[in-house]
């Protein structure tokens, strides 16, 4: 990975709000392939459209010198589709005031592909309204590749709307070099050493499931009361002056920097920013972390045909290895970790990225309802926004 740029150098190279990066090279003259798929005892036309409109998070996929994305690269060259990729998401409310009134009004979003966490209540939510379409699974036979455990989401349960692009745990990093080991909730919202150096999550799925386990809660049943304790244990922590803020997808940088003595976050992140700084250690904690899944949609409007033929390329797994050997969250494709393991061995063998039982056997998941809850919801923002 030495030839790589981290995601920590590139945070700070990037100016805020992201910009389209263009796949180079010429299109095909034809503007796409076409090909045929059975479906229901017809035939039907495909053709690849000239264009794949993708958003997604900042540094979510491999990306070498000169914002050159090899896997991009191959994907044009093998089907002579030009890629506008758009690092345009920040966090998941803010993306998805973007793209409603488009959605609401009928209107296409401009956007073939998005990603979205599904510990936020936006996957599930776009599902209802109807404002994804289904994937065109005949052009996506490396479905198969998908881990057995991401098959069945309650709110996709049978993968019509979407495939995971990578999932990742939320929990505790700290600075070893500023700081003894930060491994319990108690420590990270309580600890006078810590008093204003502390980092939340403004994803409310994130925050609320971790504190909701030290409270000895369970997260997948939320429930009035142990929602209410667990905001009442975030004031406090607040109140206090033990926080400094709650953060999205930009807590990184001042972790980097040394402003977060420890932080809530995500474990990909912490992978990447260990390559310029080893002091900088992450562990879930010993209540237990979150576990949570960016997932592939098309929103109403998107080329169908194209980017479930994306989706068929990313889930090869040698395709999944490269992107995985600079994004360094959890991925979600069979075999993958075989050819990593000729790529970069020390990636393949990392916990963080291929999560051993025990890992797994510690994080909750967010209980959905909860998600759509518009009370909670309303005091969720009014705490961090005050």
């Amino acid at each position: 990975m030495t030839d790589q740029l981290t995601r920590r150098q590139l945070l700070e190279r990037a100016a805020l709000g992201g910009a389209a990066i263009t796949v180079p090279g010429l299109l095909a003259a034809c503007g796409g392939t076409s090909t045929k798929a059975g479906g229901g005892g017809t035939t039907v036309a495909h053709k690849l459209a000239k264009t794949l409109h993708f958003s997604n998070w900042t540094l979510y996929i491999d990306n070498k010198p000169g914002n050159r994305h090899p896997s991009l690269d191959q994907f044009q060259k093998k089907y002579g589709v030009h890629v506008a990729y758009n690092e345009d998401i920040n966090d998941n409310a803010s993306f998805f005031s973007k793209i409603q009134p488009a959605l609401s009004s009928g209107q296409s979003t401009g956007r073939d592909i998005i990603v979205m966490t599904d510990n936020s209540r936006y996957p599930s939510l776009l599902v209802k309204k109807g404002w994804v379409e289904k994937l065109d699974k005949s052009a996506i036979p490396n479905i198969k590749n998908l881990v057995p455990q991401q098959r069945h989401p309650n709110w996709d349960p049978n993968r019509d709307y979407s495939l995971p692009w990578q999932s990742g745990f939320t929990g505790i990093g700290w600075n070893q070099k500023l700081t003894e080991p930060i491994t319990t909730m108690g420590d990270l919202l309580g600890s006078k050493k810590l008093k204003g150096k502390v980092g939340l999550l403004s994803e409310f799925a994130d925050t609320l499931a971790l504190v909701m386990a030290y409270n000895g809660d369970d997260p997948s049943k939320v429930t009035d009361k142990t929602f209410n304790k667990a905001i009442d244990t975030i004031q406090k922590a607040v109140h206090s002056g033990q926080i400094r803020a709650f953060y999205g997808n930009d807590y990184s940088g001042p972790f980097a920097k040394g402003d977060l003595l420890a932080t809530m976050s995500w474990s990909g992140d912490i992978v990447q920013l260990q390559a310029d700084n080893p002091n900088l250690k992450w562990q879930l904690p010993d209540t237990g972390g979150d576990i949570w899944t960016d997932n592939m949609l098309i929103p109403k409007g998107g080329d169908v045909y194209t980017a479930s033929v994306y989706m068929n390329f990313v889930y090869d797994p040698k395709i999944a290895a490269e992107i995985e050997d600079y994004v360094n969250y959890v991925c979600p494709v069979v075999g993958a970790k075989q050819a990593l393991l000729k790529l970069d061995p020390g990636i393949a063998k990392n916990p963080l990225i291929f999560p051993t039982k025990q890992m797994l056997d510690n994080v909750h998941v967010i209980d959905p309802t909860a998600l759509n809850n518009q009370k909670y919801q309303t005091t969720w923002q009014n705490l961090i926004s005050a």
